[in-house]
């Protein structure tokens, strides 16, 4: 299978062109303004380094940052209704109501509530009233809203009374796009609230940007199927892409640490991915990322869907270096993609990590002339500085006192000699590109994330019911069922509820099934 994987990042635009496991070429763009030229670029870029034909490739995947930038930067959002089947519990905590002011006002601040919702254990709080939602409806009609949220409590249990408002809302609101909280977050009210009402005010900026990327590809004569990655570090077609932009948010560093993960044969380790702005640290466990167990914030707005436990410091290789009191301050801010025209190197005038590199004889790039002139004691002590930034990210990535290989990937990995923390560093070949690698060899996943009764079924019994429901949410999600594992499985027991609850949540992954 020929395939091309795509991460589109701040500074750069990166693809490569792979044969199963053969990595065949690798380039990296400048990320343009419009985004969508990068991507153009690097596709005509890496089918000529490979002399690959267009017609030979089969599956493009690509992993975007498009969506988290809009909810960061407030922009091309849609006005959304938020939409709360819980009464008459929840009403003391409305929709939205731990979402800055800015962005609350960028979609609305619409928030409905009405009956409905069931306990832990699917027992319902109370009936669905049609007629509620009917008035609902009207009004959200009056205002010419186009998107709804809906969120029932512990709608992870069953999704019925969701599903149920869909069909209520969509009959008096033909046309209207809905996101049911059960198909994106897990346990926990406000934050899969919080993550479906996202999702929701992203939808037509997704049906504008992955059609963008179809004509992107479709430019380039490939003709193969086309494929996001989502923040897992697995797939999901574009009509899917479509419906859950959401499920995009940090796909970037979980490329990189799935890439870091195939390149170098190591499936537990630690992963410092430095790019030309930020360096992005996590920690590897079975060759997938360790999932974050707490809210992940996006934008402001706590959410609890599946997310990598990854940090950023700001350090890169275009990151502004800078000396004032006889401290050495590296970073945060950075030249970014405009490093080729403003670093010292290349004929520009700032001061950047990947000059100083070069000028201590550790890197060929540019014109080292450019750097002479900075002394030796100079290089010395912003080297410390960039050594003990990485230290520091790495020891906090740490969670046990074991001796982890520390794998280094990303164009800005240059800035890395030697081991961090005492220990061991890993460059695998290709590290540059390990993003747009983690990307082509993305795998396909299901999730459950449920509440069982023990006293009602044994935990075995319920072990084994999550974990077919992942498999079947895989292959429904387009896995080969035959290479399906389970990758992951977590069971924690809920001694604030009745019953002895207990917290069950499976992932299982496959391949990606091409027919």
């Amino acid at each position: 299978m020929i395939r091309i994987g795509i991460d589109v990042g701040g500074t750069n635009t990166d693809a490569v062109i792979m044969d199963g496991a053969t990595v065949i070429a690798g380039v990296k763009s400048g990320t343009t303004g419009d985004v969508m030229t990068g991507v153009v670029n690097a596709l005509k870029a890496v089918l000529d380094a490979s002399k690959i034909d267009a017609s030979a490739v089969d599956v493009v995947m690509i992993g975007t940052t498009h969506f988290t930038n809009a909810v960061v930067q407030r922009r091309d959002l849609a006005q959304t209704a938020a939409v709360r089947l819980g009464l008459p519990a929840t009403a003391s905590l409305p929709p939205m109501v731990d979402w800055p002011e800015d962005l609350k006002a960028a979609i609305g601040g619409h928030g409905y509530l009405a009956h409905g919702g069931n306990e832990f254990d699917g027992r319902v709080i109370s009936p669905l009233d049609k007629e509620e939602l009917l008035g609902i409806a009207a009004d959200i009609k009056a205002k010419g809203i186009n998107t709804i949220a809906i969120t029932s409590v512990f709608s992870p249990v069953t999704g019925e009374f969701e599903k149920q408002a869909a069909e209520i809302f969509a009959e008096a609101l033909p046309g209207v796009h809905i996101t049911l909280s059960s198909d994106i977050g897990r346990i926990g009210l406000l934050e899969r609230e919080n993550a479906a009402i996202m999702n929701a005010c992203l939808r037509d900026l997704s049906r504008h940007v992955i059609e963008a990327f179809r004509n992107a590809i479709t430019e380039t004569g490939i003709k193969g199927r086309f494929y996001l990655t989502q923040n897992d570090g697995t797939l999901m077609d574009a009509e899917f892409a479509e419906k859950f932009p959401v499920l995009t948010f940090a796909s970037g560093p979980t490329n990189s640490m799935r890439g870091a993960a195939f390149l170098s044969g190591v499936r537990d380790a630690i992963v410092v991915d430095i790019g030309g702005t930020t360096s992005d640290v996590g920690s590897l466990h079975k060759g997938f990322p360790r999932q974050a167990t707490v809210a992940v914030e996006v934008g402001g707005v706590r959410t609890n869907f599946r997310m990598p436990d990854v940090f950023s410091i700001g350090l890169g290789g275009g990151s502004h270096v800078v000396e004032k009191d006889g401290e050495i301050k590296v970073g945060p801010t950075s030249v970014g993609y405009r490093i080729a025209s403003e670093a010292l190197i290349f004929g520009g005038s700032t001061l950047t990590t990947s000059d100083v590199i070069v000028a201590a004889g550790r890197y060929e790039l540019g014109d080292k002339s450019k750097v002479a002139h900075l002394s030796p004691d100079f290089l010395a002590r912003t080297e410390a500085r960039i050594q003990s930034m990485l230290e520091d990210c790495v020891e906090r990535s740490r969670l046990s006192p074991e001796p982890l290989p520390v794998i280094v990937v990303g164009g800005g990995s240059i800035l890395v000699n030697g081991p961090i923390g005492g220990l061991e560093v890993i460059k695998p070949n290709h590290f540059a590109v390990a993003n747009a690698v983690g990307a082509a060899i993305a795998q396909v996943s299901g999730e459950v994330d449920r509440v069982y009764s023990l006293a009602e079924i044994g935990r075995e019994e319920a072990l084994n019911d999550a974990k077919a429901r992942a498999t079947e949410a895989a292959v429904a999600a387009g896995a080969l069922r035959e290479s399906i594992e389970i990758v992951d499985v977590e069971d924690v027991p809920l001694a604030y509820l009745p019953g002895n609850a207990t917290r069950v949540r499976v992932k299982a992954v496959g391949e990606l099934h091409v027919g």
